[in-house]
């Protein structure tokens, strides 16, 4: 059974737009080691249609002797589209509608993880539909101050539980959590004292 698991750069105030802003500068050995060994991890790529074209117009032409760009190149890609026919991209399946069930019947036909990077417009219809099984908050030591954030605003808290960590030497942060399925205690109850009567 496969696990749908969203992979993410964002700064420590929660922006993930545009993340070669605040990236550079933190590469490292062991935030290198660890990028490859999630993807040789994974099955498959799910991909928002903004962040599918900008992948399908660099990785084709990369290489490297780490073996990113072959994992990249050759895995099965899935892109939710309503604007794209088809994928130019290697092994590429355009999914344009019956998402949810397309998403399930996935997880079902893979074993190891279906990697979403970015697709920040996917992963939030995900998230409300309760397909996402982990999230990998990579975390920087940048506060950028304004940007487009992973988290809708929402009448209502997700709880998250966390699941792993692990810091770069970098100062970078790999928060891991997967979705508690619980409500937040004592939300939407009266505001009171603890311990009063107000």
């Amino acid at each position: 059974m496969g696990r749908v698991v969203l992979s993410i750069f964002t700064s420590a105030d929660g922006v993930v737009d545009d993340p070669q802003r605040f990236t550079f500068q933190f590469v490292s050995e062991d935030s290198m080691r660890t990028g490859l060994a999630q993807l040789h991890a994974a099955d498959a790529l799910l991909l928002g249609r903004v962040t599918y074209e900008g992948f399908a117009a660099s990785w084709p032409s990369m290489t490297d002797e780490a073996g990113f760009a072959d994992k990249m190149n050759s895995m099965p890609k899935y892109v939710v589209s309503t604007t794209l026919d088809r994928g130019e991209w290697n092994n590429t399946t355009v999914i344009t509608d019956n998402v949810a069930e397309m998403v399930t019947k996935l997880k079902t036909e893979v074993n190891g993880d279906i990697l979403i990077y970015g697709s920040v417009s996917l992963v939030r219809w995900l998230l409300r539909n309760e397909l996402v099984d982990e999230l990998r908050l990579v975390t920087y030591p940048v506060v950028m101050g304004g940007g487009v954030r992973l988290f809708e605003d929402s009448d209502e808290p997700a709880v998250l539980r966390l699941v792993g960590t692990q810091a770069f030497d970098s100062g970078v942060v790999v928060l891991t959590y997967a979705p508690a399925g619980e409500k937040l205690a004592g939300w939407g109850q009266e505001p009171g004292v603890p311990g009063g009567e107000g």
